[in-house]
């Protein structure tokens, strides 16, 4: 009888494989599903074996550039073999590659497989001019930018307040944030651009990168013809960069499939334990916009079901479509504003493949711990930091027992949550501001702002400052501005929508 080998149990991660497509003529370019073979076959030439053709389970991240019901079976009929196992994410969302990743750990962990691939890849810049050239042709072109997905998707009193896209709703988050700190705008960008800062200094070494250039945070945080304000307070070189094609795919394997397959232990990166949380869809029902408990709850768990400390971590990953996203979990971690973030980048310079960046993550980070350090940590965001889903990866073996675990963390992140406001669709009174978005034009002007507020009594409306209001739109922006915690009045207009103005000081 032959004996148990526990390494059967054991998962790492053994190929990487990131493919960037920059064709002479962007309509040209690669679709999802070719970058994802491509990536695919990249990770295989990392692992140095024909594993495409062995695959016990593939994963693939949803995307939005050319949507299809099932991209999981059309890449599956292009590899050598179809695995027995094929999934794909619910959405594109941020958090997917992690859990696909920790999806494939835990199976691994179970005994039910021993090899798997994680892919994903956007081509959101080809899929643009393809668009145009259905419009001019006469033709009706699929809805596959950002905007487009999103607004379709956006619920009924969000999308009368004109909260459709990210770009809309995340200064929710920023502004209320900074209120609750205690920073002024100046300090809250001072934040903003030395993060970016060294996200743009991390990029320019990575050949993976897609704008690899070194940005001063001077450079990030002012706004200028190139650079403009895109939503208060984020400028264009603050927010995810979706107009690329890029591909990103991982192996994952048990420490005795790749033993079997001749990889070299020093290649070799262990998967931890991870850890998933989300808040509500409806970002207006949040109970807070100056916390996120599920970041909390699954950075935290990540950290403590893998024996690890924030002192252990050498190499980090902090998700990073806008600046509120690395600033709520940095502070989770007390991770110094100086020490780096990321090891792809980030979503502004080292891409934003909408659902996949972190998958391109997951591929720098065991690259970087194939060089140096014991433990890397990555932190995952997706929807309107709605999904969080944290993982550590790490140089030698974890504890015995770490691999399999449930990474639904729900029940801790919903303990650290207070009760959502009732939320009221008309509204006439006083109120205090409780958060607020400015969304720009292509000019950088100011389009209208939309007022998150209180009424006396506690319930939440939603309001309107009307882009005529100059100098209400002006005291929400000041540097020296109070604006969150400020009372105004509330007023019904004629087409049904809330006015606010800001009581005199």
């Amino acid at each position: 009888m032959t004996a148990f080998d526990p390494a059967t149990l054991i998962p790492v991660l053994i190929g990487i494989g990131e493919v960037l497509d920059r064709p002479e003529i962007d309509i040209e370019g690669m679709d999802a599903i070719t970058l994802m073979l491509a990536a695919l076959q990249a990770a295989e030439a990392d692992v140095g074996a024909p594993v495409l053709g062995m695959l016990d389970w593939l994963g693939v991240e949803d995307e939005i550039s050319f949507p299809e019901p099932a991209p999981q079976e059309s890449l599956a009929a292009r590899l050598p073999e179809r695995p027995a196992r094929l999934v794909k994410t619910f959405e594109a969302s941020g958090d997917g590659p992690i859990q696909l990743i920790n999806d494939a750990a835990n199976l691994i962990g179970a005994g039910e497989i021993a090899l798997a691939a994680c892919v994903g890849a956007e081509a959101l810049r080809t899929a643009a001019k393809r668009a145009q050239a259905d419009i001019a042709a006469g033709r009706e072109p699929p809805k596959t930018s950002v905007a487009q997905v999103a607004a379709d998707n956006a619920l009924p009193l969000a999308k009368k307040y004109g909260l459709l896209t990210p770009i809309d709703v995340y200064p929710l988050y920023e502004n209320a944030a900074r209120a609750a700190w205690g920073q002024t705008v100046a300090e809250g960008q001072t934040e903003s651009g030395t993060i970016w800062e060294g996200f743009s200094r991390v990029a320019a070494a990575n050949p993976c990168a897609w704008i690899r250039r070194e940005i001063t945070a001077a450079e990030i945080i002012e706004p200028t013809a190139e650079n403009r304000m895109v939503s208060f307070p984020y400028t264009k070189l603050m927010v995810a960069n979706a107009s690329v094609n890029m591909g990103a795919a991982v192996i994952v394997a048990s420490l005795a499939k790749a033993r079997e397959l001749g990889v070299p232990e020093d290649r070799l990166v262990y998967i931890g334990a991870g850890a998933a949380a989300h808040e509500g869809e409806d970002f207006l029902l949040r109970a807070s916009y100056s916390r996120s408990p599920s970041i909390e709850a699954t950075v935290e768990a990540a950290l403590d079901r893998n024996g690890v400390t924030p002192g252990d971590i050498d190499h980090l990953e902090l998700y990073s479509c806008f600046p509120i996203v690395p600033k709520l979990a940095r502070r989770v971690l007390e991770w110094p504003l100086e020490k780096p973030a990321t090891v792809y980048g980030g979503l502004t310079f080292g891409g934003g493949p909408i659902g996949n960046c972190m998958m391109h993550a997951a591929a720098r980070m065991t690259a970087a711990l194939r060089e140096s350090g014991a433990f890397g940590l990555i932190v995952a965001n997706g929807g309107y930091a709605t999904h969080s889903h944290s993982i550590v990866l790490a140089r030698q073996p974890l504890p015995e027992g770490t691999i399999p675990q449930d990474y639904d963390v729900q029940a801790a992140a919903d303990a650290r949550r207070g009760n959502s406001p009732q939320l009221l669709a008309e509204y006439e009174g006083t109120g205090t501001i409780e958060t607020f978005t400015i969304p720009c034009d292509r000019k950088g002007v100011p389009l209208h702002a939309t007022i998150i507020a209180r009424t006396p009594g506690g319930e939440r409306f939603i309001a309107r400052v009307p882009g005529s209001d100059v100098a209400g739109l002006e005291a929400l922006m000041r540097d020296n501005a109070r604006p969150v915690g400020s009372v105004g009045t509330a007023r019904c207009s004629e087409d049904g929508s809330i006015i606010w103005s800001t009581d005199p000081s």
